[in-house]
């Protein structure tokens, strides 16, 4: 199944909302919403790195995600068992495919164009469940893979979806959350050091609807996890929380997008990093659009950066585009900065060593997204692992 919403030839700058001006023959797209998307990678021309999408990212590390043969054989996939939540593996064609959001780079055509089976994780029923999807033991060749994760209406779930091991993967994650549904989606990379994992999600909330998005990216030399969100119906919410942390030589990057396209919807975006050792870096880079018909939007976004030591970077760009003049209100923040010297005066003054109390303030940093999440086992083992990755175990 092949799916362009412009063109299925090899997009023109026309294509990507280019338009002609009088400062000039290109600018940069005009609207978030009209950049091109197609199912199919020969669509998309070859990646050099100049491109918007891609101009923060080391391309050269994963040129066979973006424009070689992927292996898009069955994943290796290990579940826990919830009354509510039921695996199965859907072919291409089924209808469900496609309802959440399209492809908006090479990669994700990739992956698209490559997956032969996508992985349905089907949730129903009021009751909350909590589930934990883990794929493993993928290898070190690169490889493709398709997710739906559907909730019923009114249903009610927490869905862990978890990466181990080494990995070259490429993947598109669709997200459908029904009326009146209360969904809650983790994303946990914690691959091994030398794996690259570049992931695009895609969700679609229908009438008062709430889905909570949580990326959770601490393993992996590259991982690129870009979520997009279309609060698509009245009353839709989506609250999109990111927690990474950036070690020596570690590229960690998320792209956040959020479409208002209703009336009376609401977004929050609250993403938090460390960043520690020489070369670690991260990017995050957040879109909302408020649409024309997006009367009463409530959106807020913002991104903070911990620098723990010298020699890494941080990119952190927010952006914000508003079609209606009637909104509740909208808004957004970046910041990034080395730890807050009252805090640790304040914790030594009181007798605490200053490698324990940059640790207290570290762990309180983080914990505000982690503490979020709703599971409490899953929390505890996230805090211990920022424990170890604080002590560079």
């Amino acid at each position: 199944m092949t799916v362009a919403t412009q063109s299925t030839t090899m997009p023109t700058a026309e294509q990507h909302g280019f338009r002609p001006h009088s400062d000039g023959p290109i600018v940069p797209v005009q609207t978030r919403s009209e950049r091109f998307r197609s199912t199919a990678v020969a669509d998309f021309a070859p990646v050099t790195g100049r491109e918007h999408e891609w101009k923060y990212s080391p391309v050269a590390a994963f040129a066979d995600l973006t424009s070689g043969e992927l292996d898009g054989a069955r994943l290796e996939v290990t579940s826990t068992d919830a009354a509510g939540v039921a695996l199965s593996w859907i072919p291409r064609e089924d209808e469900r495919i496609g309802t959440a959001g399209l492809p908006e780079d090479r990669a994700a055509a990739n992956a698209w164009s490559s997956f032969g089976e996508a992985l349905l994780v089907a949730v129903t029923g009021e009751e909350a469940k909590t589930v934990t999807v883990t794929r493993s033991g993928l290898g070190s060749a690169p490889r493709a893979a398709h997710t739906v994760i559907e909730a019923a209406p009114n249903s009610r779930a927490l869905v862990v979806l978890r990466g181990t091991g080494d990995a070259r993967l490429a993947e598109n994650v669709e997200i459908v959350v029904g009326e009146g549904a209360n969904l809650t989606v983790v994303s946990l990379q914690e691959w091994t050091d030398e794996s690259v994992h570049l992931a695009s999600h895609f969700a679609r909330i229908a009438r008062d609807a709430k889905l909570k998005h949580i990326v959770v990216s601490l393993g992996g030399k590259v991982v690129r996890v870009n979520p997009s969100t279309h609060l698509a119906e009245q009353g839709g919410d989506v609250e999109a929380l990111g927690l990474y942390f950036s070690d020596a030589g570690q590229h960690l990057e998320q792209q956040v997008f959020v479409h208002h396209d209703a009336p009376h919807t609401r977004s929050r975006v609250t993403y938090k990093g460390a960043l520690q050792g020489d070369g670690a870096r991260s990017v995050w880079i957040g879109d909302v659009l408020i649409g024309n018909a997006a009367t009463g939007t409530d959106s807020y976004e913002q991104n903070r950066n911990l620098v723990l030591t010298d020699g890494t970077r941080a990119d952190s760009i927010p952006n914000l585009e508003i079609e209606t003049g009637d909104i509740e209100g909208a808004g957004h923040a970046s910041a990034t900065g080395r730890f807050d010297d009252e805090q640790l005066f304040y914790l030594q003054a009181r007798g605490i060593p200053e490698d324990e109390a940059r640790r207290l303030v570290v762990r309180g940093f983080l914990a505000e997204v982690v503490q979020q999440i709703g599971d409490a086992e899953l929390e505890e083992r996230l805090m211990s692992a920022l424990e170890a990755e604080l002590q560079g175990s």
